[in-house]
């Protein structure tokens, strides 16, 4: 009797010790957070302290911790907020909304049109003013004034008196103030720019007159209605772009005189010195193979001078503001040498020295050190990874992260230390406290593996030899009972496009969970990053000009070949799926390489440059009638005759981006010559499909593949 307790007891143990938790297609595209290490949450300094704070609790609490010991300090709780609202008839939903005021007493924080600010000592919360209803795209200054916008105008709210001031007031619909401008191209990311002091603002306008306009179908109203949305196609009519300015105390805007440079340009990467004198803008030409730098006094909007050019045979595009380290010196990030490195110039137009001449990416400036070194992200020797640099402005540079994987930084103001949270494709993430020096002072929090007692296998990361010579990235997830004595069908995910990277030294490989469950089923999941896409400089990026498509498909079908010289791989079963610039690359594929793929699904694809919008389509083709060759080869109803194996075509009937008569010019192009597909729309989703329809659609893809290969 003993013996067989003893022999059940044993047996439960290895029975229980490989119980798994199945990942499923709805937990991995709905729930996918939860298999995503998390590490310390919203960390911010505290301005004017060695402390930081981050939110705990499930998001209900803020704790502020003392960097040099360690200890919490303090925690603050959503409820004694909310006690401290109870006047005012609203709550708070959690911590992660709260954010530091310069003096690092108070936080502010914005609630049902109201600007609040709490007081750690008092622990009393007051309003400083209410904005107007249907304000949008608030943007607080450091000395809490409000700018935001309604009805594409735009207002202000100053905080000394809560007095609201109307800035624009256009009534013609074409005119928009206080939004991103050339579809948010360029970095752009905002269309409103409070100086460093915070009493003036500066926002971008645009003119969309010579727009087209474009028809959106809604389908909620009855009958549906018609939404016109403006849709500047290559070759087409652009919008008008101007940059107003306002200061406290002035009764209306100025505008700065950009006029007269070029009428059909873009504004762009717009920075404010530190006195709040000078705006310096980088302003491109309508072909994109030049931009000027130019300097406007603020004050008057006049033009103060042409700060310097730079000029590319195919294109010139600038990302980065000037990143000022006095009124009379900034630094200007450029591609001019290949790689995105650092250059510091004076306000008088002159190159006082390059910073860096790294032969790998530099992706952004992040603040300075307590000796003026400058502290920037970059990839580092691996363009997979994301590293901590600083470099002197006599140019001495250091790499503070150096753990492989992919980092990102917060810095404290004062540049005595940072906290970065990393993680790579086999270590979950990481927070930890270091040294301006880059020295570990402690770790902050580490991330269990999610992936522990599930059926998930980690993604492998390699590389192969491109056409030209060129190292390929790849990414494959296996089946977790993966055996390569067996031969499995081959999933290829595509992206392809400029500024995207789709393979990356963090965790699970960049590549989304629907993946990792695919491949439970018996697939290789592959992708690989061809020419043109991000983080390799411009000899590896731009050799797409001017015929997309067509290097980027080389490379594709390399990884192909180097698919089938794997002994497990079966070759004759391979389908291949993206989405946008991916849908692009899915479906020229499948035409104009036909037989490669069983089965290709492509969602909302670019299917003719022409019916793409201006900025980016004319930066990598030109206009229309000046590559006529490259626009009628990347055209793809020009190849629809070549269909070999199943495709599906999906769409969402809203998309404002990649618009609806991409894939329905296509569709009818099919008709007209004879040959079946598959297409099927997604009513009223943009150019994405999220939320749980998205469960939907990830079934309809997966599904679709399942069955065309095995047949």
């Amino acid at each position: 009797m003993k013996k067989y307790y003893i022999l059940t007891s044993a047996l439960l143990v290895f029975l229980t010790g490989f119980s798994q938790t199945t990942l499923t297609l709805e937990d991995a595209v709905l729930n996918g957070r939860k298999y995503y290490p998390q590490g310390l949450i919203s960390p911010k300094w505290v301005p004017g302290s060695d402390s930081y704070s981050h939110v705990v609790d499930g998001y209900q609490s803020l704790a502020i911790i003392d960097v040099k010991s360690g200890e919490e300090t303090s925690r603050l709780s959503a409820d004694e907020i909310n006690e401290a609202l109870a006047d005012f008839e609203t709550k708070i939903g959690g911590t992660w909304m709260l954010n530091w005021s310069e003096d690092g007493q108070n936080l502010h924080f914005t609630q049902n049109g109201h600007l609040f600010t709490y007081n750690l000592e008092s622990k009393k919360a007051s309003s400083l003013f209410s904005m107007t209803e249907g304000a949008g795209n608030v943007h607080l200054s450091s000395a809490l004034n409000a700018a935001y916008t309604i009805n594409n105008n735009v207002y202000v709210n100053w905080s000394e008196d809560g007095r609201m001031q109307q800035v624009t007031s256009h009534e013609n619909a074409n005119i928009v103030a206080g939004q991103a401008i050339a579809r948010s191209e360029f970095g752009i990311t905002e269309g409103l720019f409070w100086n460093e002091s915070g009493d003036a603002i500066a926002f971008y306008e645009k003119d969309e007159s010579a727009v087209s306009n474009y028809p959106i179908l809604d389908i909620e109203s009855t009958p549906g209605s018609l939404r016109e949305i403006k849709y500047p196609m290559a070759g087409q009519g652009s919008e008008y772009a101007r940059v107003g300015v306002l200061h406290k105390g002035m009764e209306k805007a100025v505008y700065l005189e950009t006029d007269g440079i070029e009428h059909e340009q873009y504004l762009t990467n717009l920075s404010w010195s530190p006195d709040g004198k000078t705006i310096v803008l980088a302003i491109v030409n309508r072909a994109q193979n030049n931009y000027n730098v130019v300097a406007f006094n603020a004050k008057n909007g006049k033009r103060v001078a042409r700060l310097f050019s730079v000029n590319n045979e195919k294109w010139a595009e600038p990302e980065f503001p000037a990143y000022w380290v006095s009124n009379k010196e900034f630094i200007w990030l450029s591609e001019r040498e290949g790689f995105m490195n650092l250059y510091l110039y004076n306000t008088k137009g002159a190159l006082v020295r390059q910073l860096t001449d790294n032969e790998f990416v530099a992706t952004g400036i992040v603040g300075r050190n307590k000796s003026g070194d400058i502290l920037f992200t970059a990839t580092g020797e691996d363009p997979r990874e994301s590293h901590l640099f600083s470099v002197s402005l006599k140019g001495r540079q250091k790499q503070l992260t150096t753990k492989g994987g992919v980092h990102s930084t917060t810095v404290q103001k004062d540049g005595s230390y940072f906290i970065t949270r990393y993680s790579s494709v086999n270590t979950p993430t990481t927070t930890k406290l270091s040294s301006v020096s880059g020295k570990t002072v402690r770790i902050l929090a580490e991330a269990t593996d999610p992936f522990e007692g599930t059926n998930i296998r980690k993604p492998e990361l390699g590389s192969i030899t491109g056409p030209d010579g060129s190292t390929l990235h790849t990414r494959m997830y296996k089946p977790f009972d993966f055996d390569p004595a067996k031969k499995y069908p081959v999933l290829v995910y595509v992206y392809g496009g400029p500024h995207a990277q789709m393979i990356t030294n963090r965790w699970n490989g960049g590549g989304q969970f629907w993946m990792n469950e695919f491949a439970n089923r018996g697939y290789i999941v592959f992708t690989l990053d061809n020419r043109g896409s991000a983080h390799r400089g411009t000899a590896f990026e731009q050799q797409i000009h001017r015929q997309l498509g067509t290097v980027e498909m080389e490379d594709q079908l390399a990884g192909v070949a180097y698919l089938k010289s794997l002994p497990y791989i079966d070759g004759n079963r391979m389908a291949v799926h993206g989405w946008s610039y991916g849908g692009f690359m899915t479906t020229a594929l499948m035409l104009r390489q036909p037989g490669t793929f069983k089965a290709g699904v492509a969602g909302g694809p670019v299917t003719d440059w022409k019916y793409y919008e201006v900025m980016y389509g004319e930066r990598y083709m030109d206009r229309p009638e000046e590559n006529v060759d490259g626009y009628a080869a990347s055209r793809l109803h020009n190849h629809v005759e070549n269909l070999e194996g199943d495709l599906l075509l999906i769409h969402g009937t809203v998309d404002d981006v990649v618009v609806m008569q991409h894939n329905l010019s296509l569709v009818k192009a099919f008709i007209d010559a004879g040959i079946q597909m598959d297409f099927f729309p997604y009513p009223m989703h943009p150019h994405n499909v999220r939320g749980k329809d998205r469960l939907h659609l990830m079934n309809k893809v997966l599904d679709y593949i399942e069955v065309s290969l095995e047949q």
